[in-house]
């Protein structure tokens, strides 16, 4: 458990707070790219990281994220005129370009030299895989752009979309590295092993574990084959991630090495990322040749904004985006004009308890859902992680506490994180490797989950 001089250190991530200030060394996505359709449409109230801003694309495409506020007398921004390269505060005329420069003052004769000591509150944006990305920390210390891959792959290779989440980042974005949940919470209680529709969509018995029941099992309806033993640890999570997979450090990055012994007395490793620092996860369902990832950012302390994308090195298909889009089990159904999906916490998540009684284990609808249900209301809001009892599977949330309090109070005390310095270890992607030893076919697979794929991959894609 956490102490809870520990708990807030990691749940706050408000400006000034340690975590917030480690938050704020990395590029973090804060909108969608559609949300600022084109040169000079309408401003957006952005909140984020516990701050109230204001995005706008100007006149020549550039992405500005700003103060709420206008500096003259903090009159709203969000009210301003976004023309000619600029956001105008409508109260008295104060113009302010995407970096911040004020470049019209024209309430004052004093106003073409006061203009220049005066300066709104801005971050610098990158527009990049249908997001919009921004690094709020100091501007001496900005980093360059992490290496994900999928950012660089044509629109037509990715899905992504957000959706609002009531709770604290930490207890939300702890799901993503649970191995022993999925065997109860996305499982059937037929236990079926169904993959859902024809065009490869996983369905709801996609997390069904297979094995053989104990012949003294008590609860053979409720638990069956999910019982986790010392015997199937290493096949409690499929893709490497068993509950007695070893965890490597590398860089900002965890990995997930699952070793095996091979008949010719070798040793093969399957390696790969479960997160990168601060908030990238890689765990979610996508179909057969997508790859997932997951950014909780968040809005607030109590709230955050759930990025969900699934990419691939080939073209998503009409079909599978609509299943995406409408099919209602991978990603939620939202209220219309909203971020908020229509099954909630208000709402109790629409559970079915018929469903729940014979066939799912939940009863509720949507995957991602599932999982939020279970999430967002953890002695509330703000989990009271003090008062938990871990166990053995739940290794990879102790690691990654432990890695982010560790870069946190190194950075109070004026030592940089690592991460954002080594944009390339974005990149890294899953491998398989053998070696003499584990650890030669670990470090085998390490080297060669560095390599760049998308050269190989799409050679005619020309990137900038």
């Amino acid at each position: 458990m956490l102490s809870r001089e520990d708990n807030q250190l990691l749940t706050d991530t408000n400006p000034g707070s340690p975590m917030g200030e480690l938050f704020r060394r990395f590029w973090l996505p804060v909108i969608m790219s559609e949300e600022l359709p084109g040169p000079d449409s309408v401003p957006l109230r952005v909140r984020v990281m516990g701050e109230d801003l204001i995005a706008f694309r100007d006149t020549d495409g550039g992405v500005g994220l700003v103060d709420a506020y206008c500096p003259h007398r903090g009159a709203p921004m969000f009210f301003g005129r976004n023309e000619e390269n600029g956001l105008r505060c409508v109260y008295h005329g104060w113009k302010f370009d995407v970096n911040g420069e004020c470049v019209d003052l024209p309430n004052a004769p004093e106003g073409d030299t006061f203009r220049h000591k005066i300066h709104i509150k801005s971050y610098p944006c990158q527009d990049k895989g249908d997001l919009i990305w921004a690094y709020m920390g100091p501007a001496e210390k900005k980093p360059a752009f992490p290496d994900f891959e999928w950012t660089k792959l044509p629109r037509s290779h990715r899905y992504v979309t957000k959706f609002v989440e009531q709770c604290n980042y930490l207890q939300a974005m702890e799901g993503d590295y649970d191995p022993s949940h999925a065997r109860f919470l996305h499982s059937t209680m037929d236990q079926s092993t169904a993959t859902g529709s024809a065009n490869g969509a996983p369905g709801p018995g996609r997390n069904n574990p297979q094995g053989e029941m104990a012949a003294n099992e008590p609860y053979p309806r409720a638990v069956g084959t999910r019982r986790v033993t010392a015997a199937n640890a290493n096949t409690a999570q499929p893709r490497g991630g068993g509950l007695s997979a070893k965890l490597v450090d590398f860089e900002q990055a965890m990995l997930s090495a699952q070793v095996t012994e091979t008949g010719d007395g070798k040793y093969q490793a399957n390696v790969g990322v479960t997160w990168w620092m601060p908030l990238f996860c890689t765990a979610g369902i996508s179909m057969p040749g997508h790859f997932a990832s997951n950014m909780r950012i968040p809005v607030d302390n109590e709230s955050l904004l759930f990025y969900r994308l699934r990419w691939s090195w080939e073209p998503i298909t009409q079909e599978q985006l609509a299943e995406y889009k409408t099919g209602g089990y991978t990603h939620p159904e939202l209220i219309p004009g909203t971020w908020t999906p229509k099954a909630n916490l208000q709402n109790d998540y629409n559970i079915d308890r018929v469903a729940q009684k014979y066939f799912s284990y939940t009863g509720i609808k949507t995957f991602p859902l599932q999982d939020i249900a279970l999430i967002e209301a953890q002695w509330g809001p703000v989990s009271h992680h003090w008062e938990e009892h871990l166990v053995s599977s739940d290794y990879m949330i102790i690691y990654v506490r432990r890695r982010l309090i560790k870069a946190a109070k190194e950075l109070a005390n004026g030592i940089e994180p690592v991460g954002p310095s080594r944009p390339d270890v974005y990149r890294f992607h899953r491998e398989i490797a053998i070696g003499n030893t584990p650890e030669e076919a670990i470090e085998a697979a390490k080297t060669a989950g560095m390599r760049p794929l998308l050269p190989e991959r799409l050679p005619q894609l020309v990137v900038a």
